[in-house]
């Protein structure tokens, strides 16, 4: 006898976030039961998928903190001896990082975008279980509609929470929102048909965290602006 058990689905919310049933509504944080042939229920945290994008979007912000320096070092001298320049290297890699910046992106990574991906991964591969090019087209599309632009609204939000500028929301968004998703069109809709064409399940947001090595240096160089 099949055992249904309950897995975490992330959709952007409309109207903030919602918690209901299984079959509530649209929107916000929510559980929906899928059927499974594993015994045993209940939500597991995906600790390892977390921990690896938490990892990854603080090596992100870590290059985008020593890139800003560095570019703010050669603009303050013209030339440098040998000595001079290694010391300049061990300056900017021990001091005045901002580690406040670092844990929000960390954090982020931690708590919403690796589990959160994981489980949008999931959902994918349930709704579109075959390995067909209609399905792989199927799921970069709704991966560039749906995640991406939940990715950029919750990490613009998110961030500005942690500053205490909420009431800047609005002008973020207006701002740098559209010219950061174009970004990532550009850089994510390769990586993400590679990802659901190659990469198995279990591996996918390690793969992707990766690739967000160099799209968390992109956001966390916008977030800094």
């Amino acid at each position: 006898m099949s055992v249904k058990t309950f897995h975490f689905v992330w959709f952007l919310p409309e109207n903030g976030f919602t918690f209901g049933g299984a079959g509530g509504g649209h929107g916000g944080l929510w559980w929906r039961p899928f059927e499974s042939q594993k015994r045993g229920g209940g939500y597991r945290f995906p600790l390892k998928q977390a921990l690896t994008a938490g990892s990854l979007a603080f090596a992100g912000d870590t290059i985008a903190q020593l890139s800003e320096r560095y570019r703010k070092r050669n603009s303050l001298s013209d030339s440098d001896s040998d000595s001079g320049f290694s010391k300049d290297i061990m300056w900017m890699l021990c001091s005045n990082h901002d580690w406040l910046r670092a844990l929000r992106m960390a954090s982020y990574g931690f708590l919403l975008y690796g589990p959160g991906s994981y489980a949008w991964y999931q959902y994918l591969d349930h709704a579109l279980p075959k390995q067909t090019v209609e399905n792989l087209l199927l799921k970069v599309l709704l991966n560039q509609i749906v995640l991406g632009p939940s990715v950029v609204a919750i990490v613009f939000a998110w961030n500005n929470i942690w500053q205490g500028k909420l009431s800047e929301l609005p002008n973020k968004y207006q701002k740098d929102a559209i010219p950061t998703l174009i970004t990532g069109y550009k850089f994510w809709i390769p990586v993400s048909a590679l990802n659901f064409w190659v990469v198995p399940l279990q591996a996918r947001v390690a793969f992707m965290s990766m690739g967000s090595i160099f799209w968390n240096f992109c956001l966390s160089a916008t977030m800094s602006k």
